[in-house]
């Protein structure tokens, strides 16, 4: 799970990295250019039950989820139309584990989730060529590539699970520093997606359990860019 800790420590080298090029000189940003970037990402969604739609086993009362965060390495493409707009998409995989908290705490409910976040944000940046921040919006699809049922709910009986993929939307800020003149750069990113899902747990293929879930992650990233 990714601590607090560890997200100082992200932050902390990201810092560093863009004080220390914040003096340094800065090639031109054009339409047309395109920007690559290899970042750490810290995955930290909710998971919370939002609603119950039927319940065939006897959920306890008062009982809740969250989903663990997670920290993968993350492959950013960024195209820009002009040197203030650019749109971008990401590639990454994420995985998660879904554990009861209020009513079922110490529960493991979902195994090995494991999530395409297909994101395209068209963003606006200020000061393009320099140091500069910007901002983005736009759609998500979340696509579970893997789900099992978790160990406490195999236990209950449970011999098949899924999540449903589901249509969304992401809001994104950050910042893009340059280093040098060759087109390298330092980037520090965040994203608020807003997306759900519906859990379904399967005895006997027949549906047992159907909860829908907030996910919500925040997606915090940090590394290194080349535009060319």
């Amino acid at each position: 799970m990714m601590t607090k800790k560890s997200l100082c420590m992200l932050g902390g080298t990201a810092l560093t990295i863009a004080l220390a090029a914040v003096a340094a000189p800065a090639s031109a940003q054009d339409a047309g250019d395109i920007q690559v970037k290899v970042l750490g990402t810290a995955v930290l969604p909710d998971g919370e039950i939002d609603q119950v739609n039927f319940d065939l086993v006897g959920l306890p009362a008062g009982t809740q989820t969250e989903a663990n965060n997670n920290f993968v390495p993350t492959l950013a493409i960024e195209y820009f139309v002009s040197p203030n707009i650019s749109v971008e998409t990401i590639c990454c995989a994420t995985q998660h584990d879904v554990d009861g908290v209020d009513g079922a705490a110490g529960t493991e409910l979902v195994a090995d989730g494991l999530l395409i976040p297909a994101t395209f944000t068209l963003k606006y940046h200020f000061n393009p060529g320099g140091v500069s921040p910007y901002v983005g919006a736009g759609p998500t699809y979340f696509l579970w590539i893997d789900d099992e049922p978790g160990a406490t709910a195999v236990a209950l009986g449970a011999d098949d699970f899924s999540f449903s993929d589901e249509l969304g939307f992401a809001l994104q800020a950050g910042i893009d520093i340059p280093i040098g003149d060759n087109g390298f750069g330092a980037s520090i990113d965040a994203k608020r997606y807003f997306v759900g899902t519906t859990a379904t747990w399967f005895a006997d293929g027949t549906p047992v359990i159907e909860t829908e879930h907030n996910l919500d992650p925040w997606v915090i990233s940090a590394g290194l860019s080349y535009r060319f």
